[in-house]
C-alpha cells in the first residue's frame, strides 16, 4: 500500500500513542497486582534513587516525572504515609520541601524492579528485533535531543520548564 508522507506520519503517530497506552497500562497493572506499587509510584521512587542523596526538591521531582506538581504532591504524600518517602524542609530554602527516598522505599523499588523489567521485555522490547529497537531508539533520540522534559501543563518557554538528566542506575 502506498500513501502520502502525511498518511505515514499519522500511522506512525497513532501507532506510537496506542503502543504507549498499551505498554504503560500493562506495566501499571502488573506492578500494582504483584508489588502493590503503581507505575507512577515506581517512577517517583526510581527518580529519587537516581538523585544525589536520594532526594530532590518537590518542584524538581515534579519536573522529572510525568505528573503535575499537585499530582506529584499527592503521590509523594501517599508514599510518605507508607514510609517509602519522607518530606523534609529544604535546608537551603525554608519555603521548599524535599522528597527523600527512605531505605524502605529503596527496598520496595528493588523488589519491584524485576516485575518492571520483565514487563518492559514482555510488552515492549521482546516483541521487537534488534534492528527495530535500534530504529526506535534512534527515532526517539532524534525527537528528544536537546529538548527538556517538561512538567505536565507547563509551556516550553515558561518558568516551569525543567530538564531531566536521565542518568542513573538501571532499576
Amino acid at each position: 500500500m502506498t500513501g502520502s508522507a502525511d498518511d505515514l506520519a499519522m500511522r506512525a503517530w497513532r501507532g506510537f500513542l496506542r503502543a504507549h497506552s498499551i505498554v504503560m497500562r500493562a506495566l501499571d497493572t502488573e506492578l500494582s497486582a504483584e508489588r502493590n506499587l503503581g507505575l507512577s509510584s515506581y517512577e517517583v521512587l526510581l527518580v529519587l534513587a537516581w538523585a544525589p542523596g536520594r532526594s530532590l526538591r518537590m518542584s524538581e521531582l515534579a519536573g522529572r516525572v510525568l505528573l503535575s506538581r499537585s499530582g506529584t504532591t499527592r503521590l509523594v504524600d501517599g508514599l510518605a504515609a507508607r514510609g517509602l518517602v519522607e518530606r523534609r524542609r529544604c535546608p537551603s530554602d525554608a519555603r521548599s520541601y524535599l522528597a527523600v527516598l527512605t531505605d524502605k522505599g529503596l527496598g520496595r523499588l528493588k523488589e519491584a524492579a524485576p516485575v518492571h523489567l520483565r514487563g518492559v521485555r514482555e510488552h515492549f522490547s521482546g516483541r521487537l528485533s534488534r534492528a527495530q529497537l535500534e530504529a526506535i531508539a534512534e527515532a526517539m533520540e532524534a525527537i528528544t535531543q536537546g529538548r527538556p522534559l517538561l512538567e505536565v501543563g507547563s509551556r516550553p518557554d515558561g518558568p516551569d520548564a525543567r530538564a531531566a538528566d536521565g542518568n542513573g542506575p538501571e532499576v
